[in-house]
């Protein structure tokens, strides 16, 4: 594997995803020993070169040698191609290279509520710009994701709870969007795009626990109502703990919670 020296790429230290891939880059000799360098800690020599908001934006790599930066999915391009060459031709498709550049900005621009991160005073912080096309594409994502989930799920837990459909599940989520939209106006209205994101994030996490277990389901090797239940009290335990700890990070008033609470009960009994 061809190693792309003389390059770095400015990386968030706070997003877990961009320490995975930039990490990989480095231990795998895509970059050299040097090839990487988090964006809170950049020199200023690497800083002058850089347009600062669209480096929060979008990863960037800087050329050392003749200053060129790169950014976003083109500079992660280049140091695949220059390690892969034969993928150079597939990333030059006009029709790869839109896609790619797309899904690359609908992660990047909702990275801090995909996996938010402590306000740290005194630190030189990679914040994306607020995009909300991206914002809202990614809450219609999850709530259609995660009504699909549930609505495959709520089969296994027949007869204890109402036999349901999509619609049902997608009314539901739907409402809970709207529910603590108001809530949160009330306690904090500038968080609310951020809140939503963040809970919308909870969602997502908790319909991705659901999911081997759903396959369980799915190859009948239980069968128990109950397992099924408690297994899915579990999660949503798990789900308010980290809707808890994601608005405490917002600096929202932890009403919010119970307001999220309150609107699933409140649902809850009026399915049974």
């Amino acid at each position: 594997m061809k190693t792309l020296d003389d390059h770095v790429i400015i990386y968030d230290d706070e997003c877990p995803m961009c320490n995975l891939y930039t990490r990989a880059f480095v231990q795998t000799k895509m970059l050299d020993d040097n090839g990487r360098q988090a964006y809170s800690a950049i020199s200023k020599e690497l800083q002058a070169l850089l347009d600062q908001q669209k480096a929060c934006n979008e990863i960037a790599l800087v050329n050392t040698n003749t200053k060129n930066v790169l950014y976003g999915i083109d500079s992660l391009f280049h140091v695949l191609g220059n390690s892969f060459p034969f993928l150079k031709p597939i990333f030059r498709l006009p029709g790869v290279h839109w896609i790619s550049k797309r899904l690359y900005s609908f992660v990047s621009y909702n990275r801090k509520v995909i996996a938010p991160a402590a306000n740290k005073k005194n630190k030189n912080q990679c914040i994306p710009t607020l995009d909300l096309k991206y914002r809202w594409l990614y809450i219609a994502f999850v709530w259609i994701v995660t009504s699909l989930v549930l609505n495959s799920y709520s089969p296994l837990l027949l007869p204890l709870v109402p036999k349901g459909n999509f619609y049902r599940e997608f009314a539901i989520c739907g409402g809970q969007i709207l529910f603590q939209s108001m809530v949160v106006r009330l306690l904090r209205k500038e968080k609310l795009i951020d809140y939503l994101g963040n809970m919308m994030t909870v969602s997502l996490i908790g319909a991705l626990l659901l999911i081997p277990v759903l396959i369980i389901g799915k190859l009948g090797l239980i069968v128990n109502p109950y397992f099924y239940m408690g297994y899915f009290m579990i999660v949503v335990g798990l789900m308010i703990l980290e809707h808890m700890r994601r608005v405490k990070l917002l600096n929202i008033h932890w009403s919010a919670t119970l307001g999220w609470i309150i609107y699933r009960l409140l649902v809850l009994t009026i399915i049974l």
